[in-house]
């Protein structure tokens, strides 16, 4: 019986392990990469046979002054997830509680925005910003990852409220609990599964955004890690090694707060889509 039932789920087993290839081979060649010497010209499939670790590491460092563009980077990120985390908790709240036909309409409204393709805003946004110089600035960047950022997390947040009934707040108010001090001591506190899967998405998209950065952050000074990883091909020539070397850096911090978080997103990620 058991072997029969393994000869059935072989075609599961085997789509499972195609998705895994999938997602395991780029990193894979993108880590040899970072380990070959520019004079080894085997295939990016086989090992390198001597780790050029520090001559690449070293020089994607160095070259590409990867030390500014990681600070860089967190500032926009840490910055842009503390907005979206606070405007999108505090806007769901009375959209998931109040059920009225205006709540509807706005509701209705932020999940449209979703529908609209982020680069088809490029050349208003662009312009915006220049009339009120937040080209190359912290906060112009930040202001734009939370705009397109919020919709779902609002979302998100909303269907998690939903699920949590709503004697909690009836029960705060009997003991005069202010509506703000009922989200902030009961709400506010049962919300960290869903608020760590937010962190999560609205953080890797943040910290791998290549398209906004390229065309609002255009001093060096500013520079974030995916541009700094674009400048190692240019048109005079390109180092293919220390730009895997750079971007397998850029992985780790991103890899590591999930792995850190891991259990917390899937539980938040489960009650939001199912509650």
């Amino acid at each position: 019986m058991t072997r029969a039932r393994l000869l059935g789920n072989s075609w599961k087993i085997s789509l499972t392990v195609f998705i895994a290839a999938l997602a395991i081979v780029p990193i894979y060649i993108t880590v040899v990469v970072s380990l070959k010497a520019q004079t080894d010209l085997s295939s990016y499939w086989v090992p390198p046979r001597i780790l050029s670790f520090v001559e690449n590491y070293g020089g994607a460092i160095r070259v590409g002054k990867l030390a500014r563009a990681f600070l860089n980077t967190f500032i926009i990120t840490a910055g842009s997830v503390a907005l979206i985390v606070a405007f999108a908790s505090l806007a769901a709240y009375p959209l998931a509680r109040n059920k009225t036909r205006f709540n509807a309409v706005v509701t209705t409204f932020v999940l449209s925005i979703l529908m609209i393709p982020a680069l088809s805003l490029l050349v208003p946004l662009y312009v915006l910003l220049v009339r009120v110089k937040g080209i190359s600035t912290y906060w112009g960047m930040i202001m734009v990852h939370v705009t397109f950022n919020l919709p779902v997390s609002i979302f998100l947040y909303m269907n998690f409220i939903r699920s949590i009934p709503k004697d909690f707040d009836e029960a705060a108010v009997i003991f005069g609990c202010s509506i703000y001090t009922i989200f902030y001591r009961i709400i506010l506190p049962l919300l960290k599964p869903v608020t760590v899967s937010i962190v999560i998405f609205s953080g890797v998209a943040v910290w791998n955004d290549y398209q906004f950065s390229l065309y609002f952050l255009q001093k060096s000074s500013v520079r974030v890690i995916t541009l700094a990883i674009s400048s190692f091909f240019a048109v005079s020539g390109s180092n293919p090694h220390m730009a895997a070397a750079a971007a397998v850096m850029a992985i780790v911090p991103v890899a590591v707060v999930y792995v850190a978080l891991q259990r917390y997103f899937v539980k938040g990620m489960l009650d939001s889509a199912i509650k």
